[in-house]
């Protein structure tokens, strides 16, 4: 039991900050916060990341390209063009290393903005921080697996975002349904989106990139990380830009 609460505490840890930092804040800069509030984001991130820690400026770039050419021969993950999930894996985890160590030239646009932290970076995604979080996850799994089956869950725990990430941009651009047509192959994987957080909204999300709310355009479309987002914003904590709240019903 102690270890299916610790793997469902870092899915839904590391997917929350994956989604609320990384992909609304880092990419499309949904909402503000003060340096102080980022820094600390950026801490929580890699804790709850741990051996899966994405960069904020990685990410962000990697993904304002993907909206840019999504389902072309230049978007950094994409079914049509990758012959494999294992290809589009590798083929997005190369583009990401060569985004966050500035190996290749992007286009201004795409970089505009996106929060950087290098030295922080530097240390989070080194190796002896991967090694250690994995040191840390195989000692707890030593003290608390109670059956041989649990020990199934531990590759999970070591590469928990990569399988966010194949959830999302793989199978999220073949199965689950449409509400908006457009040129990608995006769609809704959940009617509710128990599972991602609101990331599973993904054909409403390529529809409308800059709101804040991937969810609300039918009844059952709620986006739990837009209703922490309002409570964070309520405190004070982040400050909703208004015209990312807006939500359509257009169906």
């Amino acid at each position: 039991m102690t270890i299916l609460i610790f793997i469902i505490v870092l899915w839904y840890g590391g997917l929350f900050f994956q989604t609320f930092f990384l992909h609304r804040y880092a990419a499309h800069q949904t909402y503000t916060m003060s340096k102080l509030t980022e820094r600390i984001v950026f801490i929580l991130t890699w804790f709850f990341q741990g051996s899966n820690y994405l960069s904020a400026y990685g990410y962000g770039v990697m993904h304002r390209m993907h909206h840019a050419y999504a389902d072309t021969e230049k978007d950094p993950h994409s079914p049509k063009y990758d012959l494999s999930v294992f290809a589009m894996m590798w083929r997005t985890k190369t583009i990401y290393t060569d985004i966050n160590k500035q190996k290749i030239e992007v286009e201004p646009k795409f970089t505009k903005n996106v929060p950087q932290w290098k030295s922080f970076d530097a240390f989070a995604s080194s190796w002896f921080s991967r090694v250690a979080w994995g040191v840390a996850y195989f000692a707890f799994f030593l003290a608390f697996s109670t059956a041989w089956w649990q020990w199934l869950f531990f590759p999970v725990a070591l590469f928990m975002a990569p399988i966010h990430g194949v959830i999302i941009n793989w199978y999220g651009h073949i199965y689950g349904y449409v509400n908006f047509k457009s040129k990608d192959t995006s769609k809704n994987l959940f009617k509710f989106d128990f599972l991602m957080m609101g990331e599973g909204y993904h054909n409403n999300h390529h529809k409308h990139s800059s709101r804040a709310n991937f969810g609300g355009v039918r009844w059952h479309e709620i986006d739990v990380t837009y209703m922490i987002m309002l409570l964070l914003n309520a405190l004070g904590i982040i400050k909703l830009k208004p015209n990312t709240v807006k939500v359509r019903r257009e169906l």
